[in-house]
């Protein structure tokens, strides 16, 4: 949901509708207002998507009604009536995901809409006829698509992975062929009949047939159908006034067009856009940036006819447009360089954003096209930019002879379209790697500080050993018994082994309790009789008389403990004071916790430390793996489900730690055990 507000934050008026739909009597809180994110919580991801497509398709064709006059009124009614109705039948059928039945009926004729905008003299004389089998046969004679086809084609490329579109492309379809089909197909048809047919219509009563609903049903459906058309246009800002009771009529029979050149000039357009599609199809599967790069020069000779072609990328680290070594022409294009920073005919067709002719005796010639020309063997070129968003990737040369100049006339918005459909493909390809690439090194790194953990952890138990060892030689030279010290250096190896086993072996998930008075004593003596404790550095522990068990290994917690008994020595250069302390059994939030608390009492952190106490930083310490400690501890403490928080000033540092405990644990009194230290 974060993200997504960021995205809709950027739209100043779908943010405004999100905030007065969701404050509005539906959602109501009292007079409590909610912000964006709060709003997009509220709605939930259904509605969002239903809002933010409709107001984008609202927003997009209101623009072209403004600027062609059009009259979108009777439009958008019906398309808001069937909206409803779409709606409501899918609750009557069980259909759970109602808001994309109301999408899916609002969206129904959008197709209409398409044909409008690209072909505004063609189809303007139908765009209110009849929405009937009648209207669709002279689309389909006319334009060569009918509405219910472009309108499924326009939803398709929005990626929405549901039956919305086939839901569009098939509500004029017969009766027959739907029994079987989606609900949402056939929710969508009955509604399209219900908007556009007689109630005695054959059809009509075949679509209720196979949606399993009465007349009944019907007639209770479409006795709130304006009052919610209304309520919904108030909402986009269609003005209603003068709207009949009755479903609006088309205002006159379909039209068959007189035939004219327009005709043929749609027919390439939409052969056009047919081949540019299956060409970003070919595009979308490649992997490998010279295959791709390879697939663009090939599919625009066989579009375009050019005689050959040419790729020119651009090498941001050379800051220039180099060529890429395919074709026949490998040897001279590997070599081939262009600086960014040089003008000429190639640099204005970037900035211009359009394709640009260039032929052999043209004036303003440069070094650079006399090169290609004859790279090429041409009388002519074609620069094509392929850009995306602000950034020109590269640039495709394309080679002409002299009369396929004029037969190129006219076709900017299909190259137009190629380059761009090339270059958003060969961008997506730059983006992927560059993730695999981030990913890889994201990886790597994620292992060196995995292995920088594991050392950091390694040192406790190994200066442990060491100074155990100390102990042993003195205690062995007065031959004193070493019983004690052998089985504690036995199980600080041991304590290495596992610490660098888990490593290759994750920890298990099988659930273990750990007695945790014991190991507090344990760690305590450990630093208390070693030769690591400073003789000014006192250490006390207090327990309770009664075991307490948390629900964990008790590895993780001696790993804590070592840890922030170091630091806390550490802190103490003066000599000082450190207390363990078992706390006993709390509740917070309705869950059992035990408390532990390791306090000091040096000089405290530092506050620009202290921001960032638990990541991972570069300690001034010496050592490659210092200023990891803490962090580690954290981890350890997520693993074992518990919680860590830290209280220090200039009198000293406490670390609290919650970690769950079993329900029947108990805590009674405190008891003070202290230890002085050995020295």
């Amino acid at each position: 949901m974060g993200e997504l507000a960021k995205v809709i934050a950027h739209d100043v008026g779908m943010s405004t509708k999100v905030i007065n739909v969701v404050n509005s009597s539906a959602y109501s809180r009292g007079n409590r207002k909610l912000v964006l994110m709060q709003a997009l919580n509220t709605l939930g991801i259904d509605m969002i998507k239903t809002m933010v497509i409709s107001e984008s398709v609202f927003q997009t064709f209101s623009h072209f009604s403004n600027a062609t006059g059009t009259n979108f009124h009777n439009f958008w009614v019906r398309s808001l009536k069937t909206a409803v109705l779409a709606r409501e039948l899918a609750k009557r059928m069980s259909y759970s995901n109602t808001e994309e039945a109301y999408l899916a009926g609002l969206l129904h004729d959008v197709g209409r809409l398409a044909l409008l905008s690209v072909a505004p003299n063609d189809y303007a004389s139908n765009f209110m006829a009849k929405d009937d089998e009648r209207l669709c046969e002279i689309e389909k004679n006319t334009l060569g698509i009918t509405h219910s086809e472009a309108g499924a084609w326009l939803i398709e490329r929005w990626n929405l992975d549901s039956f919305l579109s086939d839901s569009v492309r098939y509500h004029h379809e017969p009766i027959f062929r739907l029994k079987s089909a989606h609900p949402l197909i056939r929710l969508v048809n009955l509604s399209h009949l219900l908007c556009n047919y007689k109630s005695d219509s054959l059809s009509l009563k075949g679509a209720e047939a196979i949606c399993g609903v009465d007349k009944a049903d019907i007639q209770t459906i479409l006795v709130g159908v304006n009052s919610q058309t209304k309520t919904a246009a108030s909402y986009f800002g269609i003005d209603l006034i003068g709207m009949d009771e009755e479903l609006p009529s088309a205002e006159y029979e379909p039209l068959e067009p007189a035939r004219d050149n327009s005709n043929d000039r749609l027919a390439d357009e939409v052969r056009n856009v047919a081949l540019v599609s299956a060409a970003t199809q070919t595009f979308s599967g490649m992997r490998n940036a010279s295959k791709l790069i390879e697939a663009i020069a090939r599919t625009a000779r066989i579009l375009f006819n050019f005689e050959d072609t040419v790729v020119l990328v651009q090498d941001t680290s050379a800051q220039a447009f180099v060529g890429l070594p395919i074709g026949d022409h490998q040897q001279r294009l590997k070599e081939f360089s262009i600086p960014l920073n040089v003008e000429g005919i190639l640099a204005d067709a970037i900035i211009k954003r359009k394709p640009t002719f260039v032929g052999c005796e043209d004036p303003l010639l440069g070094l650079v096209e006399e090169q290609l020309l004859r790279i090429l063997g041409t009388e002519y070129l074609v620069y094509l930019p392929l850009i995306a968003g602000k950034t020109c990737l590269g640039v495709l040369v394309g080679g002409l002879a002299a009369f396929q100049v004029e037969e190129m006339w006219g076709s900017d918005r299909f190259l137009l379209s190629f380059a761009k459909q090339a270059a958003t493909s060969l961008e997506s390809l730059i983006q992927s790697r560059n993730e695999i690439e981030k990913h890889i090194a994201d990886a790597n790194e994620e292992h060196k500080l995995a292995s920088r953990r594991v050392v950091h952890e390694v040192n406790n138990p190994l200066s442990i050993i060491k100074n155990y060892l100390g102990v042993l030689d003195d205690k062995l030279t007065n031959n004193e018994p070493v019983v004690e010290e052998l089985s504690i250096l036995n199980e600080e190896i041991d304590r290495v082994s596992r610490i660098v086993g888990g490593l290759a072996d994750p920890a298990t998930t099988r659930v273990e309790t750990t007695e945790v008075n014991s190991i507090l004593h344990d760690v305590v003596r450990l630093f208390s009789i070693s030769r690591y404790l400073p003789a000014s550095v006192n250490i006390s522990v207090k327990t309770n008389d009664q075991p307490l068990k948390i629900l964990g290994a008790a590895d993780p917690l001696r790993q804590i403990l070592m840890n922030l008994i170091k630091n806390a020595v550490e802190a103490l250069p003066k000599g000082g004071n450190i207390e363990v302390k078992n706390n006993g059994r709390i509740i917070r939030e309705g869950r059992p916790y035990l408390e532990l608390c390791i306090s000091d009492t040096g000089t405290g952190i530092p506050s620009e430390v202290l921001a960032n106490l638990f990541s991972p930083v570069r300690s001034s310490k010496k050592g490659g793996n210092r200023g990891l400690g803490l962090n580690i501890v954290q981890g350890l403490v997520d693993k074992l489900n518990g919680l860590i928080s830290c209280d220090s000033d200039e009198r000293g540092t406490t670390f609290d730690i919650l970690l769950p405990v079993p329900d029947e644990s108990l805590s009674t009194s405190v008891k003070p055990v202290s230890f002085a230290s050995a020295g």
